[in-house]
């Protein structure tokens, strides 16, 4: 291995809280007359650890590792709102596939509107959502100088390079090793481009993502695939990615087993 590529959410930062805060606001501002928009979150500052214990967050989590992008969020509170079991990735998939187009477009776009007002206007409680895994964290640090870093991430840049520099690691990922949502839809994007500016092939590329699908996006292209058993998948995502000969890492053996 001489490039690990990582994903940001649910790999360096525990960021499901403030996703969740952002996503509600998101679509009680585009379905105002839903039940979900009456929810205090919506126009107030949210507490994390409140959220975290919230049974409709516990069902955001639990549906979140099916989805892609901003917009799945809003895919997974009309999920539910309507109370509809999901089961797979293709059940999913048809219900993503039954939402208008329109609506998943504006969700995509007032979502990162309204955390750019979020993350200003209020900066201290936006703060507060976050949180780090410091395992990994660590990790990166002792492993710095033997690999190369990069992020390959659905998120905005603005926001992962000042979470970098929150939790002290954005020494570890020069600026063009850092691909945001803006390099594409799919992970497999992302991989391309690291692989072309990193000018390695993709056999020397571990990529960890705490999200099966997206490791089945890349997964074609030669490189090493590992889940992230300490993100936001359960036994369904991990036993599926087991099934399919990805590495299931958690934080007491992913060193090892990156590195072995």
């Amino acid at each position: 291995m001489k490039a690990l590529v990582l994903d940001f959410d649910g790999v360096i930062s525990d960021s499901a809280p403030e996703a969740f805060a952002v996503a509600l606001r998101t679509y009680a501002c585009l379905r105002p007359d839903s039940r979900l928009a009456a929810r205090p979150e919506c126009v107030e500052s949210p507490d994390s650890g409140a959220l975290r214990v919230d049974p409709l967050y516990r069902g955001f989590v639990e549906i979140m590792p099916l989805g892609n992008r901003a917009e799945d969020y809003g895919v997974v509170l009309s999920i539910l709102e309507r109370e509809i079991p999901v089961a797979d990735q293709t059940a999913y998939d048809a219900l993503r596939d039954a939402e208008p187009p329109e609506f998943l477009e504006a969700f995509h776009r007032r979502f990162y509107e309204l955390r750019r007002e979020f993350s200003e206007g209020d900066p201290e409680a936006w703060q507060r959502l976050f949180g780090t895994y410091p395992v990994f964290v660590e990790m990166l640090r002792r492993c710095a100088a033997r690999v190369q870093l990069a992020l390959a991430t659905a998120k905005d840049r603005f926001s992962v390079t000042r979470l970098l520099r929150d939790y002290g690691i954005d020494e570890l990922f020069a600026e063009d090793r850092i691909l945001d949502k803006e390099i594409g839809v799919s992970k497999r994007a992302h991989l391309a481009e690291i692989r072309s500016r990193l000018n390695l092939p993709y056999r020397d590329i571990t990529f960890v993502d705490d999200k099966v699908n997206h490791l089945d996006a890349v997964a074609g292209l030669g490189v090493r695939c590992a889940l992230a058993a300490w993100g936001y998948n359960g036994i369904r995502e991990q036993t599926l990615a087991r099934r399919r000969g990805y590495l299931v890492c958690h934080l007491e053996d992913v060193e090892r087993k990156l590195f072995e």
